[in-house]
């Protein structure tokens, strides 16, 4: 088996992260430009920042208040990631198309506080689903594409932290 060089080739001995937000023409106006203290707790959503991450747990009796980043997009309604749903058929499978983000969510949101979904809108036959972060929208398009089948196009922006996921039901 080859062997792994420790250090990366800038001389830099710490792992590489990859993925849109770690590139630096990416700005998220929502990232906080260093690490908060240690323990903190949202006041509105009750998630807790410890070990470096927000998870779900106890409040520790020492936590300072401060507000996710979730719940900072959400009371500026600022999404990070838009899901647009459309099609002939989306009136007769909206409500399990709901049921189906709405599962997605869950199941992303136990192990990532700051991946949920904002507010769901529903306006002369198409549904709107916007987000607190980029990866949720794409999860939720191809888990309704698997589904459903239908036409899926998935959108990041280049120049910012935004992502726009377009699903069409076929006719």
């Amino acid at each position: 088996m080859k062997q792994r060089s420790a250090s990366s080739t800038d001389g830099h001995s710490s792992r590489r992260r990859w993925g849109r937000s770690q590139q630096d023409h990416v700005v998220d106006p929502y990232r906080w430009p260093r690490k908060p203290s240690e323990p903190a707790a949202c006041p509105q959503c009750g998630a807790v920042y410890q070990d470096g991450r927000w998870c779900w747990a106890n409040r520790p009796e020492n936590a300072i208040e401060l507000m996710c980043q979730a719940c900072h997009r959400i009371n500026d309604h600022f999404p990070a990631g838009v899901v647009r749903l459309s099609g002939a058929r989306l009136a007769k499978l909206k409500f399990d198309i709901i049921r189906l983000a709405r599962h997605q969510e869950e199941t992303e949101r136990a192990e990532h506080p700051l991946n949920r979904i904002m507010d769901i809108q529903e306006e002369s036959g198409r549904v709107t689903i916007n987000t607190t972060d980029i990866h949720l929208p794409r999860r939720i398009g191809e888990a309704i594409d698997r589904a459903y089948k239908g036409d899926l196009k998935i959108h990041f922006d280049k120049s910012g932290h935004f992502v726009r996921v377009d699903w069409t039901s076929p006719s």
